[in-house]
């Protein structure tokens, strides 16, 4: 109702000005560290020095590419297969867990809810500390108790995960959470009048009507664990994900092949962005 109010040429001009701002601010890096990504220069800023795909194909002494260093390759693929495993368990667990709540009641469900949603307000430096010392005691008790060493409690793939699953099961619980606020439940009152059993009437009902937000999810979430780096910095192992890996060269030293893998992210998501928008539209 205000907006169809009549406003203040100051008003419209402010509000455009605003708009207009605020979007700069948000693709004006992303923009610039792309453009960078094909500076024929060894620095990683400005200035500029003409146009080069160097920084994607060379293999010197002196510049190395992106698609040329096997350290980069294998950190970027780490990230691909740590991102695709958490983002199955925690969409998985995510849907379980949103039916739970969303379709049950039970005793201590409002405690259980506030410590589901917990890994939101809680750090990521404090969650990837407390993974590390838990599973690291956990390893020492069953390696002096009963003999049994196990590298999933040691720095590694495998904790990276579970750290990450730690919020990528929250996010997703909240994404399905608010799809399944929308179902009606006499759909599947329906399937079980017609002699269906609880669980096909959840595979054929709920689960379709259930998808876009799980395929959301999985999106999300794959996202997330790809470009997470305050967990994973304290449970990564001798080969570490790509953030880490960035974290590290541009630590010690750093070149315009960063730009590179930063443009190349930028095209994914925004590929991911474009087709997710595409395929919402066409449904």
């Amino acid at each position: 109702m205000i907006r169809s109010l009549p406003n203040s040429p100051l008003y419209k001009y402010g509000f455009r000005t605003y708009v207009i701002l605020f979007f700069i601010f948000l693709l004006l890096p992303l923009i610039v560290v792309s453009v960078l990504a094909f500076n024929d220069s060894s620095l990683i800023t400005l200035p500029w020095k003409g146009f080069t795909l160097d920084w994607f194909f060379a293999n010197t002494s002196e510049r190395l590419g992106l698609f040329k260093d096997d350290d980069l390759l294998q950190s970027i693929w780490i990230s691909i297969e740590t991102a695709f495993f958490m983002s199955i368990f925690s969409t998985i667990v995510g849907t379980l867990a949103a039916l739970l709540f969303e379709s049950f009641d039970f005793k201590f469900k409002n405690i259980l809810y506030f410590f589901a949603i917990a890994p939101l307000v809680i750090p990521g430096v404090i969650l990837g500390i407390s993974i590390l010392l838990a599973s690291t005691y956990v390893g020492g008790v069953l390696e002096d108790k009963l003999g049994w060493s196990s590298d999933f409690f040691s720095p590694g793939f495998w904790l990276v995960v579970l750290g990450q699953f730690s919020f990528g099961a929250t996010y997703a619980m909240l994404l399905i959470s608010a799809r399944l606020k929308k179902f009606d439940p006499a759909l599947e009152e329906a399937a079980l009048s017609l002699k269906a059993t609880r669980l096909q009437s959840m595979w054929y009902i709920t689960v379709p009507f259930l998808r876009p937000a799980i395929i959301s999810a999985l999106t999300v979430t794959f996202l997330m664990s790809f470009s997470n780096f305050n967990t994973t910095i304290f449970l990564v192992g001798s080969d570490p994900t790509l953030p880490v890996d960035l974290y590290s060269r541009i630590k010690f030293s750093s070149t315009p092949v960063l730009n590179a893998v930063s443009f190349m992210i930028v095209l994914v998501v925004s590929t991911i962005a474009v087709g997710s928008i595409f395929i919402k539209r066409k449904r």
